[in-house]
């Protein structure tokens, strides 16, 4: 597995890792500033969307701080999630912090690259630990926005693996400011990490062309499921190769179940991963709506040991269209942590039945529909 994804185009695996599982915002991002207070060289952060309230404000009011005391700050977000408040970023900067917007309107209003988001989540501190997951920076991933709480999936990871994600920021700052940190030996792990967990980086993006080591990466832990697949996506989209595979895995004895949310925050998400699941259970796969706030969580578990966190949906868009990170983690520890944790989650679900699909009434099917034309840009 790990060899094929490398040659897909996946980084390298590092056996050197400690890796620890969130799947609540709150211990996550206690966490993670509790790293930043903690730096010593330099802060990196890539994240889709960071929101003018008071976690986002905590968060750049801290590496302003950080930048005061002569850490090296460098913060990156898609235009689209950059709503942090001018009077922030202009503090941040003049304290030295650095600020960068992925494909910004004055640039993309007249291109296609408008359409290619930025949806990676990573932090890299000191070149020794790392997150990345499902978590944008806002009170709402901490269960405290109009959706109520919030289920999402992200790691911290000390160690080697970590030297991916920082070649992937310096690789993604380059891209949207110009600046080239990429062969700089400051930003990269001195030494032998700490753990002995393999991990390796999952990097797509619409700058690796057809072949998307995501779209790899999905497909092959579908067909490389011998006993159970457990999916968490909040959009269930999947590409024809994936959603086929699925059901060949489903048909061949494999436990497949996905857990999507009982609502959308996108006016055509509901229906589209209705129509998906529909089209999937027929062959036995076992979809799941989850009634416990909203599951946001982009994490796979195959066989309890292959396992995917990051920020990419099972949807096209995610496999073809944004820019993505994941984390492959080839453990039994961690997938046990996750299978349980699905499981745990399933007791807050209902499934989801081919019977509940064709009850739909006429308004539903005609939502159905559109959706379903619209399926890969949602």
């Amino acid at each position: 597995m790990a060899d094929a994804l490398s040659r897909a185009g996946a980084g390298r695996v590092t056996s050197d890792n400690d890796v620890r599982l969130f799947t609540d915002g709150n211990g996550k991002f206690e966490a993670l500033k509790e790293d930043i207070r903690n730096a010593r060289e330099f802060v990196h952060l890539e994240y889709y969307i960071i929101r003018r309230d008071p976690l986002g404000d905590e968060i750049v009011s801290l590496l302003t701080q950080k930048a005061s005391e002569g850490v090296e700050v460098r913060l990156m977000v898609d235009a689209l999630g950059f709503n942090t408040g001018a009077s922030g970023r202009k503090a941040l900067k003049r304290a030295g912090g650095k600020v960068a917007v992925f494909h910004s309107a004055a640039t993309c209003l007249l291109s296609p690259k408008k359409n290619n988001r930025n949806h990676r989540k990573v932090a890299v501190i000191d070149g020794r630990v790392s997150y990345i997951g499902g978590f944008n920076i806002g009170v709402e991933y901490l269960g405290q926005g109009e959706l109520g709480h919030w289920r999402d999936t992200a790691v911290r990871i000390e160690g080697s693996a970590t030297n991916s994600l920082s070649f992937r920021f310096s690789s993604d700052w380059r891209y949207a400011c110009g600046e080239d940190l990429t062969g700089d030996p400051r930003y990269y792990l001195k030494g032998c990490g700490v753990g002995r967990t393999p991990v390796q980086a999952v990097m797509g993006g619409p700058d690796v062309g057809r072949d998307n080591p995501i779209a790899f990466q999905y497909l092959m832990m579908v067909e490389n499921a011998e006993r159970t697949l457990y999916i968490h996506t909040p959009y269930f989209d999947p590409n024809q190769a994936c959603l086929m595979a699925l059901r060949s895995a489903a048909m061949r004895g494999v436990d497949v179940r996905v857990i999507i949310p009982d609502v959308g925050d996108h006016p055509f998400v509901y229906w589209s991963n209705r129509k998906y699941a529909y089209e999937a259970m027929r062959s036995g796969v076992r979809v799941y709506e989850y009634h416990n706030g909203f599951v946001h969580s982009k994490s796979i578990v195959a066989d309890g040991r292959l396992c995917s966190v990051g920020s990419a949906n099972f949807d096209d868009r995610s496999m073809s269209l944004n820019f993505e990170g994941n984390v492959m983690v080839y453990s039994e520890e961690l997938g046990a942590e996750m299978e349980a944790a699905f499981l745990k989650d399933l007791e807050r679900c209902t499934e989801y039945t081919i019977g509940m699909y064709s009850s739909r009434t006429l308004s539903q099917k005609v939502r159905t529909g559109v959706s379903w034309m619209l399926s890969g840009q949602l």
